[in-house]
């Protein structure tokens, strides 16, 4: 009978004793080759205390959303620590390549990636939120990550862990301009996202319901997009410029405009019936959003 529990991995080298692999060279930092692992049929899912970053190839029958993956390249993966990753249903795919890198948060300790680290959003995006890599692109990578590989096979000493974390930037930086490149080039599902979002904010301000409901959150229009918060908010920014709370807060104003425009209903009126519990909130947003006071605009629109 498969045992669902999920495992928790503390460290690599528990992480290379459950895949079956031999002992990291260091403890707190490995490279490891996903055809090595072994499969682990009462494993269903698990939790690492450190980051992984992964390459992986031979995933052509993945599910993004509602699409099948359109990079026959590489499909490059992030994860922070206490993230738990999933086995997939039928097992570890015969064809799947590629590498993983695992890094323990006390290997970056009081280096320049300590914090600098968390300012990466890619770390929490979802699974299906993966990176498609072009061949070009894919060559850049794994460029960075053998130059990794030999540091980390080479004999330690105390050069070895600036120069592997000056290389693990690098990588992070390309990972962010390709993903910057992933939100324009996915032209489709991206546009069909911006879709979907303008139709989801017109029905939540259209709701008589409002008054109860409150304002939207960020959350909760990820979750209706089905998209991590993160890449919705990356996504958003490199197309529009905007934010997902800012195309909230931009959605709420034109509705408000609307209202003081073509009612005679008051601000504290307007202000609940927009989900707001204090009117004295609504009004300063309005002003910081359009420099007016509602009463403001509503005298000069008149």
């Amino acid at each position: 009978m498969q045992n669902t529990h999920t495992f928790r991995i503390k460290t690599i080298t528990d992480g290379h004793k459950l895949a079956g692999l031999e002992k990291p060279n260091h403890p707190l930092i490995s490279i490891v080759d996903v055809t090595q692992f072994k499969s682990h049929a009462e494993v269903s899912s698990v939790v690492f205390d450190f980051y992984a970053i992964s390459i992986k190839r031979g995933c052509d029958n993945l599910i993004y959303g509602q699409q099948k993956y359109d990079f026959d390249e590489g499909l490059m993966a992030f994860m922070a620590p206490g993230q738990i990753l999933r086995g997939e249903a039928g097992g570890t795919p015969p064809n799947l390549s590629g590498w993983m890198l695992f890094i323990h948060p006390d290997f970056l300790w009081n280096t320049s990636l300590a914090s600098k680290i968390k300012k990466y959003d890619f770390f929490n995006y979802a699974s299906n939120e993966a990176l498609f890599l072009s061949e070009k692109e894919e060559i850049i990578i794994n460029n960075i990550v053998e130059n990794i590989r030999q540091e980390y096979n080479t004999n330690i000493d105390n050069f070895s862990q600036e120069i592997i974390i000056s290389h693990i930037e690098t990588l992070l930086n390309y990972a962010q301009r390709f993903y910057n490149r992933q939100f324009i080039t996915r032209k489709k599902t991206n546009h069909q996202v911006l879709e979907k979002l303008e139709q989801l904010l017109n029905l939540y301000f259209d709701d008589e319901d409002l008054i109860s409901k409150g304002l939207p959150t960020v959350q909760y229009i990820s979750d209706q997009l089905n998209l991590s918060p993160s890449y919705l908010r990356g996504l958003l920014t490199s197309l529009t410029g905007f934010s997902t709370q800012q195309h909230i807060h931009e959605k709420l104003i034109s509705k408000a405009k609307e209202k003081l425009s073509t009612t005679n209903l008051s601000v504290s009126e307007i202000a609940y019936e927009l989900g707001f519990e204090h009117p004295q909130s609504f009004s300063k947003l309005f002003k910081a959003k359009t420099t007016s006071s509602p009463l403001e605009f509503r005298a000069s629109f008149n």
